[in-house]
């Protein structure tokens, strides 16, 4: 049985951390990737994390996934503290609940890309709703590319069977990694104009790691961290306010 614990910052809330720290390391070698983190990502609604290089941005993101351990606090995906589930439980939830979209994209070369798409409710045993399945599809423009393997899609194509992937399954949060990184500035603005639309049009939530003012500019909601701490929060960013901010931080 799933160990839950009620959620303190409420049901508008998606996950959120109270007071996490990580370290790596130990003696002369230790290195505070999080120090007291506590943060909230809102339903509905698309957040930025930003910071210099070794700011514990990705760390962050990776600990709220349910991909890392953490050494003190507590992190919740809606009201389920995430401490309180063992590892099988924690496989499930990140399975069921949780969408990824990575930089490398993550497919499987030998699987067409709907199989791609299918792959995780495939694996959970899972049948797809086949209209929410096709809205997706029709969202992201992949309807005449569905029986291509990744080998015969251009990096732009593999996002956004990647981001169609996370839909698909309609869970409760998105984490996307640097989800523009490996594309160009074309790909990279349709990758994010997709996720812009699937908060907008579907209501997903969706938090995303990025070092680039002009992909963070599409989110609701900016984080910035520096050292392992949570050192700003901009609503309704601008890439120029972003640039504003990272100067600041020296970043």
């Amino acid at each position: 049985m799933t160990t839950t614990t009620s959620s303190p910052a409420g049901t508008s809330t998606a996950a959120h951390t109270e007071s996490v720290t990580k370290v790596y390391g130990a003696g002369d070698t230790l290195v505070t990737a999080l120090d007291n983190v506590s943060v909230s990502f809102e339903r509905s609604k698309f957040t930025a994390i930003m910071g210099p290089s070794g700011s514990g941005k990705s760390t962050l993101m990776h600990c709220v996934a349910g991909l890392d351990t953490i050494n003190t606090g507590r992190i919740f995906i809606g009201d389920v503290d995430l401490s309180g589930l063992n590892d099988k439980q924690l496989t499930r939830m990140r399975r069921d609940t949780i969408g990824f979209v990575f930089q490398a994209f993550n497919l499987v070369p030998t699987l067409t890309a709907l199989e791609n798409i299918t792959l995780p409710m495939d694996l959970a045993g899972r049948t797809p709703d086949q209209e929410w399945l096709d809205t997706i599809v029709a969202t992201v423009g992949l309807g005449d590319r569905l029986s291509h393997r990744p080998s015969e899609l251009s990096g732009g194509q593999q996002q956004r069977v990647a981001v169609a992937r996370a839909l698909a399954s309609q869970p409760a949060i998105i984490f996307a990694d640097e989800p523009t990184g490996n594309l160009d500035s074309r790909s990279g603005s349709e990758i994010l104009e997709f996720m812009r639309t699937a908060v907008d049009k579907f209501a997903q939530t969706i938090v995303m790691v990025t070092h680039d003012p002009l992909a963070a500019s599409y989110a609701d909601r900016v984080v910035f961290l520096v050292d392992g701490k949570v050192v700003d929060d901009l609503q309704s960013p601008t890439t120029d306010s972003v640039i504003d901010r990272m100067k600041s931080f020296g970043a």
